[in-house]
């Protein structure tokens, strides 16, 4: 009878030790941020964004509930929105000035401290894949252009024709930007000559999430196609880390979409990170002032989305609206994309 008792109480005392440790998962996601105002779009419109947001939201969730690792929902979530035409990433990226795909992703582990990141690659179908692939398979953080290509390819990820990535849509959007930008030579120095501006062209469009997992670490990845009629192989924030992907299980993980050559020069991603780690502020508090103070005084917007390893979550924009949307319990996906939600 001891013996029986003795295992009871150390089978009890097991039970309650998992649950002690044992976080409840969340996962956080955004599909960029810009001037997205409901006037701008209509009732199908929006319903189209919320649904792939939802579907994003629960596809990475049924992972984390299933016990997979927060990196693992991560990038089950980022395909979602990589495979449709409605985000700027994969599928849906935008044109640069030349009428072609130039795509950047990255992702960073929380726990390991391991990032890996791609920029300016053209064939990959899915760039948050590849940036895994440099994180996991390579001893370098960073690869751009026909090497990261090159290397993906032999590692498994799959490549496709470059026009799989050329939409009617994208090529409509670039088209009205360079008129727009005949019009701004035409009329220097007139600054109200346009008075409208279509949704998509001013929206800063890249996809990212952020997840807790049941072992209490978290993740950061974020993928975009970068800005329309972008010249000269520029790059943006996204493959940056510490810029527009950052994750540190003793601070937190944040995913930045945004203008990013501000994102870039104010670090953002890691000095909310660093604020909470040296000045003690909360996730809250800190997102708020590298957002909302000191990205505004600098003329950056945009926003982030970001949690910590007591599942704490932020999601501030200084725009006028973010897609963007949190799950921590299965079957309660919540979806937000005007700034008055």
């Amino acid at each position: 009878m001891k013996n029986i008792a003795f295992v009871t109480v150390l089978f009890t005392a097991s039970i309650f030790s998992f649950d002690l440790f044992s976080q409840s998962p969340k996962l956080v996601i955004h599909g960029g941020a810009g001037t997205i105002k409901k006037e701008y779009m209509t009732d199908e419109q929006e319903k189209e964004y919320r649904s792939v947001l939802e579907e994003a939201l629960n596809v990475g969730y049924e992972l984390l509930e299933l016990g997979e690792d927060a990196e693992s929902a991560v990038i089950a979530a980022i395909m979602v929105m990589e495979n449709s035409p409605l985000f700027n990433a994969g599928k849906g990226s935008v044109l640069t000035a030349t009428g072609i795909v130039e795509m950047d992703a990255a992702i960073m582990n929380g726990k390991t401290g391991q990032a890996g990141a791609i920029a300016g690659v053209r064939r990959i179908k899915n760039p948050i894949t590849a940036a895994q692939k440099v994180k996991d398979e390579s001893q370098h953080v960073m690869m751009i252009g026909n090497g990261a290509e090159i290397f993906a390819g032999e590692k498994g990820v799959e490549l496709v024709d470059p026009d799989y990535f050329l939409t009617d849509k994208r090529k409509q959007q670039l088209e009205r930007i360079k008129d727009s930008e005949k019009l701004e030579l035409d009329h220097s120095g007139d600054r109200g000559f346009i008075e409208e501006f279509h949704m998509d062209d001013k929206k800063h469009g890249t996809v990212g999430a952020v997840a807790l997992d049941k072992a209490g670490n978290i993740v950061a990845g974020t993928s975009t196609g970068g800005m329309t009629n972008k010249k000269y192989g520029r790059v943006g924030d996204v493959p940056i880390i510490g810029s527009g992907t950052f994750a540190d299980n003793a601070s937190c993980a944040v995913s930045a979409t945004g203008h990013g050559e501000y994102f870039i020069r104010n670090v953002v991603a890691y000095d909310i990170a660093a604020l909470m780690l040296y000045a003690g502020k909360s996730l809250q508090e800190a997102a708020d002032e590298v957002v909302m103070k000191k990205l505004v005084d600098k003329g950056g917007s945009g926003g982030i989305i970001a949690i910590d390893a007591q599942g704490n979550i932020a999601m501030p924009f200084n725009s006028e609206g973010m897609y963007r949307g949190f799950i921590e319990k299965k079957g309660a996906a919540k979806t937000f994309i005007f700034k008055d939600e």
